[in-house]
């Protein structure tokens, strides 16, 4: 095992669709044979893209730091169909037809969520609730009202815009955000302007603070022969990470990783 990675690190790395996270972190818990491994910030089973994992104590102390820049994701809502969780994990619960919207129609709508907007905590959230998760009272089918938050929505764009026969339309956009967004719930708020209602069908995370998902590596790689040597092509050098910080102008403390 390369001496440099006894230490740990930080490393970039590209969920599929359908593992969880966590699956992605003991994959390299199982390469490093190291205990101490996190991620820096969740990504739903259904969606993909960007996964920073620490490993290490003090790539680990830097988790929250590597939260705390702003995240940029691809996503596809279904316009007509609302789901219980406003995901495709969740069952139907309401059908409407989505008439042909245009351009201007969508820009107006689009427009209301650029900047701050007050967005209310999904129930179907990791957010606690007298130390539980909501997701933990929602599955009880207990729903814990929330009060708004703002969030920063910097950035929001239509990217395709495609109508089936049978009266739904599928939306995809791109949206660059500040921390504690949660996408799922800006496609149901969407969808609500919209006056169709939506859930959200596919989920990319292609940007978090400084890192793009084209410098990682493929997760499903680290199950290969070669897994280590992937994730070793994975990890950051001390140098590319500081530079990278000092660049966005976050913390400079993470480079002692």
């Amino acid at each position: 095992m390369p001496v440099d990675l006894l230490a740990g690190g930080v490393f970039l790395l590209d969920k599929p669709c359908g593992p969880t996270s966590f699956w992605v972190v003991r994959q390299v818990r199982r390469l490093l044979a190291m205990k101490k491994v996190g991620h820096a910030g969740t990504l739903d089973p259904f969606a993909s893209g960007l996964l920073i994992v620490c490993a290490g104590r003090a790539a680990t102390r830097a988790i929250d730091t590597l939260m705390a820049g702003e995240k940029e994701y691809v996503a596809t809502l279904c316009l007509g169909v609302r789901t219980s969780t406003g995901d495709p994990e969740g069952e139907i619960i309401e059908r409407r037809p989505a008439q042909t919207f245009t351009d201007e129609q969508l820009e107006a709508v689009l427009n209301k969520f650029r900047g701050g907007y007050w967005q209310t905590p999904p129930a179907y959230s990791a957010l606690k609730h007298r130390g539980k998760p909501l997701y933990a009272y929602a599955r009880k089918g207990i729903v814990i009202d929330k009060p708004p938050r703002q969030v920063l929505i910097s950035s929001l764009s239509r990217e395709i815009l495609a109508f089936s026969p049978i009266g739904v339309a599928a939306l995809t956009i791109r949206v660059r955000c500040g921390k504690g967004t949660y996408i799922r719930k800006l496609a149901e708020d969407i969808g609500d302007a919209l006056g169709c209602g939506a859930h959200l069908t596919a989920l990319r995370r292609t940007m978090s603070g400084p890192f793009q998902v084209e410098r990682a590596v493929l997760a499903d790689a680290l199950r290969s022969e070669d897994g280590f040597g992937h994730l070793l092509a994975a990890k950051l050098s001390e140098a590319e990470l500081a530079g990278l910080l000092q660049e966005k102008a976050l913390p400079a403390t993470v480079s002692e990783v």
